[in-house]
């Protein structure tokens, strides 16, 4: 019964708040510090249980008395208010019991890479990096650029962007995956569709701390900036290449004036890319499934098309299509695609962790 698994909560509550009051407590910064944070991960769900208990008090209060000749008529029309709004807060609190993310709070690297297409993927790079600027605005987030390759033709070879705020990961999360999007090339005399796909990743920021690396595991290259980079960019070997040596991966910056600016960006996205993996690495090792993990950044799968000549969005892990392309991506409204898929990763945890 939830009620029963609601109590726990409650009582727990009630125990920090106890703990909390005690004189000892501060000379104990640590722990009072991590009982609030306690608390405060809680108090959403103590509320609500609190809320839940009362509905299903007062329904067992107004049962008793429906044969009442004075009160019978109150009792029913309360109770079908009460009947209503019961199983409106067992959902809620389902997803609030469903265990949350640890990564849910977190800042996010956002890197978007041109893939099949040449050109006209790059375009695209840019143009779902405006739209993503503009969901950062309507979020009230902030966006940096950590690092950018141009594309000759415009549009971006690959970009880095961190993005800063409440609960970023938690919403951007889905995000990764291959993104395909259909239009007429402008160079496209004949007016014929042509399909293109860039790669998108989500990697949480992490604190230095969080992920060591081992100097002697880096190969770092410095060599002289290329590219729109400003006029004194050129002049100095401020770019900087890190190569880290067992994993493979490759990052690169060359956007700051600074060689000491670029590899702390550098190493700041490595620490990402390796925390990442190792995300990977333990989701495996516990034998999560895929389907319940739908915003994993896999990169291998096709999460998404952009039909531009049909003004259509498609979203094939939950078969959703929108015919509102332009006024998502122009306006940042990825809310449209994005709410959708919390539903359904929510439904599906639920449904997983049997609530």
């Amino acid at each position: 019964m939830l009620k029963n698994r609601l109590q726990p909560f409650i009582t727990r509550y009630e125990e920090i708040t106890q703990l909390l009051m005690s004189p000892d407590i501060t000379s104990d910064i640590k722990r009072m510090t991590s009982l609030s944070k306690e608390q405060s991960s809680i108090e959403a769900i103590v509320n609500k249980a609190k809320e839940y208990i009362k509905v299903l008090d007062d329904i067992e209060e107004n049962k008793l008395i429906l044969d009442d000749a004075e009160l019978g008529e109150l009792a029913k029309e309360e109770l079908k208010e009460l009947e209503t709004s019961k199983p409106i807060l067992e959902e809620e609190i389902k997803v609030l019991m469903i265990p949350k993310d640890p990564n849910d709070d977190r800042n996010i690297y956002l890197e978007l890479r041109a893939g099949t297409g040449g050109d006209e993927a790059a375009l695209f790079v840019g143009d779902l990096f405006r739209g993503y600027l503009r969901y950062a605005e309507n979020n009230g987030w902030k966006v940096e650029i950590m690092s950018s390759s141009d594309s000759e033709a415009g549009g971006y070879k690959e970009i880095v962007i961190l993005v800063k705020g409440d609960h970023v990961y938690s919403k951007l999360k889905f995000e990764g995956g291959t993104h395909r999007v259909q239009r007429v090339p402008a160079t496209e005399s004949q007016g014929r569709v042509h399909t293109s796909a860039i790669t998108v990743a989500v990697m949480p920021e992490v604190d230095d701390v969080e992920v060591e690396i081992n100097e002697n595991d880096l190969k770092i290259d410095v060599m002289r900036a290329s590219g729109n980079g400003g006029q004194s960019v050129n002049t100095t070997d401020s770019a900087v290449r890190i190569t880290h040596i067992p994993s493979g991966i490759v990052v690169t910056n060359q956007d700051q004036k600074s060689q000491h600016k670029n590899k702390e960006r550098a190493m700041k996205v490595l620490k990402a890319k390796l925390f990442e993996i190792e995300m990977e690495k333990k989701m495996e090792a516990e034998g999560a499934n895929r389907k319940e993990q739908v915003g994993t950044g896999d990169r291998s799968g096709r999460i998404r098309t952009y039909n531009f000549p049909q003004n259509r969005i498609s979203d094939h892990r939950i078969n959703l299509t929108l015919y509102r392309l332009e006024n998502i991506l122009n306006d940042g409204l990825f809310d449209e695609v994005i709410d959708p898929l919390i539903a359904d990763h929510q439904s599906r945890l639920i449904e997983a962790n049997g609530l």
